[in-house]
């Protein structure tokens, strides 16, 4: 019997054409993340191939023939990782899968912020073609752009500014060593960053060290000409502290893509801000990166499902 391979949230169809050539029963989920949904979904199946919806215990343990789950992307915190571990359930990823999406898309907004492209699109509509000499943008020649996290994604942010716009990169990274930040990064603190830098820019996952972390004492070290952006995760951020600073404009602006809560509320007071610029945690969701995505985490349940070790693996379940 083919093994089955349950999907609860369509992918694109390399990942599912790559799945089918190698002769897996694959299962399209209606897309209802609901708990009592998930649970009924994952309940016969050998893998999961996992987008955003949330997979605590209570849903991992409805599925008794589990054996992998592959992760659609980089973060792992929707899954009780743990649990996997405990009962002997590889976690596979894919971390090369976006980094190029999520980098264009943090430099995209560090340009819409510099140039007030959404400020002027609003103005323009509303017939406002005198604001063209009220409102001056900035060049992001010769300004200074701060990295929280040098992963694949910083990093691929810091190349294209040092290369594309001819920027200062200052950068942090938790983990890596400082001898090994992309030639050119200059090492700073995370209070070095928020103080000096014109564009602070975020590329951590959320983790009780970094949930919460940019909160008012941080972002009051901002220059007023300074601008936030996050592409990472919205737990980073401490939204009321954002919108605070925002209202009072302590800073110029901000840019985000993620949310604490998502989808935010519709009447959430950020939207009421014309310094703030939103995007739909749409920054990895281009075509290439939404096939790479589903085909690399199709890559690591095959890998586990035929009895090879997956070259992107979270965990190291027990045997």
């Amino acid at each position: 019997m083919a093994y089955r391979v349950i999907i609860p949230q369509d992918i694109t169809d390399p990942g599912k054409d790559y799945l089918r050539e190698r002769g897996y029963e694959i299962v399209i989920g209606t897309g209802d993340t609901s708990v009592e949904a998930m649970k009924a979904a994952v309940a016969d199946g050998d893998a999961i191939l996992a987008r955003t919806a949330p997979y605590p215990k209570e849903v991992l343990a409805a599925a008794p023939r589990l054996k992998v789950i592959g992760r659609h992307g980089i973060g792992v915190d929707n899954i009780d990782v743990d649990y996997c571990t405990e009962h002997g359930i590889y976690v596979t990823f894919a971390p090369t899968s976006n980094a190029v999406s999520v980098a264009e898309h943090t430099v995209g907004f560090m340009l819409s912020l510099a140039h007030h492209y959404t400020y002027f699109d609003q103005a323009v509509r509303r017939g406002e073609w005198s604001l063209r000499n009220q409102c001056k943008g900035c060049d992001l020649e010769g300004k200074t752009v701060g990295i929280i996290g040098l992963g694949r994604i910083g990093t691929q942010v810091a190349n294209k500014c040092m290369a594309a716009f001819h920027m200062r990169v200052i950068g942090y990274d938790a983990i890596l060593p400082r001898e090994n930040y992309s030639q050119g990064v200059e090492p700073a603190t995370v209070e070095e960053i928020f103080a000096k830098a014109d564009f602070v820019t975020l590329h951590v996952p959320a983790t009780p060290q970094t949930r919460g972390m940019v909160n008012k004492e941080l972002l009051l070290k901002m220059k007023p000409s300074a601008y936030l952006i996050n592409c990472a995760r919205g737990e980073l951020v401490n939204e009321a502290d954002l919108y605070e600073v925002l209202r009072n404009k302590q800073i110029a602006g901000a840019a985000t893509d993620v949310f604490a809560a998502e989808p935010p509320a519709a009447d959430s007071p950020l939207f009421t801000l014309d310094n703030l610029a939103v995007t739909p945690h749409s920054a990895a969701l281009t075509q290439e990166s939404m096939d790479r995505m589903g085909l690399h985490a199709a890559m690591g349940i095959h890998a586990v499902l035929s009895g090879e070790k997956p070259e992107w693996c979270v965990n190291q379940p027990a045997q």
